[in-house]
């Protein structure tokens, strides 16, 4: 039953788990810093449990979630590693912090005070205070670092940090900024490691590390950057497969919308994957001058519009015995990166990868045996 299902399943989303572990140990040869993972989002889309189990492998002991229930799934994985959340602490959830030894990054006054009434009551628990810098989401403001720090009295702060706004423009000014305003507010904060670099932060420089790097996208084999080039081993392959193959006239028209003419008799190949398995709509084109599909190391553009659960691509050009129904076409891996696509889609790395859909059957390349499980 089992091979009927992966028969049937319509793209295979494949996670090079090597990969991740050699980007985490690349990283960590080219700075003294000490190297957390960042593994929010269900590891960015790509599966918590094996992705942090790799990192653990690889030599990773201090992870980032974003909230408290990742925290404590990522503790049961986990029970030895450091944990922090860096949305910080809600109300009513200090006794899963405690329970799950999750330690809340703090970002305001209010939750201070929160985490040391609590503190006050349990004994002194861990947590890092996030200081505002510049980006004006979350943080510690200026002025009220002096009550602050008297409130930290009340429990272990072992990470002062603060998040670049503006890292992936290595050019920008704010980044500088903030690095000095950072350099300016740590006297004034309980004396503790310091961290304020994530993936692009790291490849600004090492006056960035300080003594902790928050590594994310990169692990996942993607460039923060919005040039093509980084240094980061690429970790996923998509591929799904065409359901059917057809030949069109001259000016018969593709997909919702009719948005596609024909110019000349054309072959088209539609494929099984569209916006709902995170395949942008904004991938469609009117002219197939976008971004396209490799099959069988033929190129084949995308043609019309994509639709839920479909794209059309256009394979007059390849030889006529490749493009048949089963046949499977690469939409993700050597020849058009997770970062090729952000482009394409007018939007960022982050995004593809964690809008890769649950449709596909997924499957993880290991040379040390880890699992989905």
């Amino acid at each position: 039953m089992e091979s009927a299902r992966t028969a049937a399943s319509s793209g295979t989303l494949n996670i090079n788990l090597d990969a991740i572990a050699e980007n985490y140990r690349l990283i960590r040869s080219e700075t003294s810093a000490e190297v957390s993972a960042c593994v929010k989002a269900d590891g960015y889309g790509l599966g918590l449990v094996p992705v942090a189990r790799t990192l653990s492998q690889a030599g990773c002991s201090t992870f980032f979630v974003a909230t408290a229930l990742e925290g404590a799934e990522l503790r049961s994985l986990l029970p030895k590693a450091t944990i922090y959340v860096l949305n910080g602490l809600y109300e009513g959830s200090e006794r899963l912090f405690e329970a799950e030894d999750l330690r809340p990054c703090l970002s305001s006054l209010e939750e201070v005070r929160d985490w040391a009434a609590y503190c006050g009551q349990t004994g002194p628990l861990s947590a890092a205070l996030h200081a505002d810098t510049g980006i004006r989401r979350l943080g510690v403001q200026f002025h009220d670092l002096g009550a602050v720090t008297d409130l930290a009295a009340s429990f272990e702060t072992d990470l002062v940090m603060s998040h670049l706004a503006c890292a992936d423009d290595a050019d920008h000014p704010l980044n500088d900024e903030q690095r000095g305003l950072f350099d300016q507010l740590r006297p004034r904060l309980p004396e503790a490691p310091a961290s304020l670099a994530n993936t692009a932060g790291i490849l600004l420089g090492p006056q960035f590390h300080y003594d902790l790097v928050r590594l994310g996208i990169g692990l996942y084999g993607t460039n923060p950057f919005p040039n093509p080039g980084h240094p980061f081993h690429p970790v996923v392959t998509l591929t799904s497969r065409i359901m059917q193959v057809k030949t069109i006239e001259a000016g018969e028209q593709v997909g919702y919308g009719a948005t596609y003419t024909a110019h000349r008799p054309t072959r088209l190949a539609t494929i099984a994957a569209g916006y709902a398995d995170g395949y942008f709509r904004a991938l469609g084109s009117q002219d197939g001058g976008g971004v396209s599909v490799t099959i069988d190391g033929h190129s084949a553009p995308v043609i019309g519009r994509v639709s839920m659960d479909m794209i059309t691509v256009d394979v007059t050009d390849l030889p006529p015995e490749v493009p048949k129904r089963g046949t499977f076409a690469e939409l993700i891996g050597k020849s058009v990166t997770v970062g090729d696509l952000a482009r394409a889609a007018g939007t960022i790395g982050y995004e593809v990868l964690t809008r890769l859909g649950y449709r596909y059957h997924r499957t993880y390349t290991s040379s040390v045996g880890i699992s989905a499980d």
